[in-house]
């Protein structure tokens, strides 16, 4: 995959972040094993795995921010094609698949870097895995104890006071170049979802198929669900293309919209920390409760969403 994109280097060092930890959160490790091999030592109980989960993480960022510029290179390099990967495939078995795709622009020892970096993030992934299998709950819990922190623009999921977040407003277009304006969208719809994901990220691309069928019963009820492709920001038009190739051949027929990066809303994207992200916004343009983090092809989070989708069109009822 060749991209052409117009966003600063900033918003690709986030989104390369975000490839990793996307994964563990949504289950993508390798499958197998009783013993968490090559761990200092096995959790007593499920606050250390969170802590534990979080380091191993960590420990992934760390590797991808070490070598920025390479980790691009091998990320612009991603066939859009190895993206719909099955869940239970290891991130790190994808990364080294890329790598050997783009080997031609590396140099020998940049190329011997890179490989040696993905195997470590192969072993970190089998570690999260057999953390996840054994601790089921611990991909939520360890996303719950950072969701109200802080992000680098000072801004926090849930306002201090209680009170209800707006939606950031934006004008952009959908992917066709239609005119698209969040005020007039959100208040046409009883509840809108936004969907946040980009197209070399597997569990986005995996949920797709739902979401459109998501978008289909939510068109009953006076609501409707939208995509937002982060790759997609600014107009980039080969990133466009892409998305809309994947989209095609998931069969997905509701919209997806772009906007300016350096806009509201592409700076509040660019806090987005790990994808696919789902939020809920009712008729005024109000957040509805937590985002969603993770593909709704799990269970926890597809009924989370229905929740907030149900309490967004009580609320508009009543």
């Amino acid at each position: 995959m060749k991209m052409n994109r117009t966003n600063t280097a900033g918003r690709i060092l986030a989104l390369l972040l975000t490839a990793l930890m996307v994964l563990s959160l949504a289950a993508c490790g390798t499958k197998g094993g009783d013993k968490m091999d090559g761990m200092s030592s096995e959790p007593k109980n499920a606050e250390e795995a969170v802590a534990m989960h979080k380091d191993l993480m960590a420990q992934e960022n760390a590797i991808l921010s070490e070598n920025t510029a390479l980790w691009e290179k091998v990320f612009m390099a991603a066939d859009k094609g190895m993206t719909m990967q099955e869940d239970g495939k290891n991130y790190g078995d994808f990364l080294l698949k890329t790598i050997e795709t783009a080997k031609d622009q590396f140099t020998a020892d940049e190329l011997k870097l890179l490989q040696g970096e993905a195997e470590k993030i192969r072993d970190i992934e089998n570690k999260l895995t057999m953390l996840e299998e054994k601790y089921p709950n611990i991909i939520q819990e360890s996303v719950d104890g950072d969701i109200n922190m802080p992000t680098d623009g000072g801004m926090s999921m849930v306002p201090d006071d209680g009170s209800m977040q707006k939606f950031p407003a934006f004008e952009g277009k959908d992917l066709d170049g239609n005119d698209v304006k969040s005020d007039e969208l959100f208040s046409g719809n009883a509840v809108t979802v936004v969907n946040f994901w980009f197209t070399t990220c597997g569990p986005c691309v995996g949920e797709l198929a739902e979401l459109d069928a998501l978008n289909k019963e939510l068109a009953k009820k006076g609501g409707a669900l939208i995509g937002v492709n982060t790759f997609t920001l600014d107009g980039d038009e080969a990133a466009i293309s892409e998305a809309k190739d994947v989209l095609a051949k998931k069969g997905v027929t509701y919209q997806n919209v772009y906007f300016a990066s350096d806009g509201e809303a592409g700076k509040f994207t660019t806090n987005i920390f790990a994808y696919p992200t789902t939020y809920v916004v009712d008729r005024n343009g109000n957040i509805v409760g937590d985002p969603i983090v993770g593909a709704i092809t799990e269970k926890k989070q597809a009924e989370t969403l229905q929740k907030l989708i149900d309490q967004a069109l009580a609320a508009d009822m009543g």
